[in-house]
């Protein structure tokens, strides 16, 4: 059986999402694991109302900004995978760790 970890990236901060997922495929390619991606989607802009006080009705301004994403997924090399799952991220990037088991066809 086949193990292919999905990682998910997610920052409001471009620069530390980019050096994250760039220190992390380099690693992969010097060990030699099998990686697709990083895959780059659409950025989300987000709007958070911001209220002078408690009143419903008392919205001041509205704050913006953009999350941005990344995917990789890590075919195989559990060993690996299980090293990423343990390391540190920069505080500015969440991470979300996701582990399928393939079964190969025709068994």
């Amino acid at each position: 059986m086949t193990f292919v970890t999905k990682l998910r990236f997610q920052s409001g901060d471009r620069d530390a999402l980019d050096d994250t997922v760039d220190e992390l495929v380099e690693m992969l390619r010097r060990k030699g694991v099998k990686c697709k991606g990083p895959h780059t989607h659409p950025s989300d802009l987000v709007r958070v109302p911001l209220h002078g006080d408690l009143a419903p009705d008392s919205e001041v301004d509205t704050w913006a900004y953009e999350v941005y994403r990344r995917e990789l997924e890590i075919h195989g090399s559990d060993d690996i995978a299980g090293q990423v799952g343990h390391m540190d991220f920069h505080d500015a990037v969440h991470v979300e760790i996701e582990i399928d088991q393939k079964t190969p066809m025709g068994t």
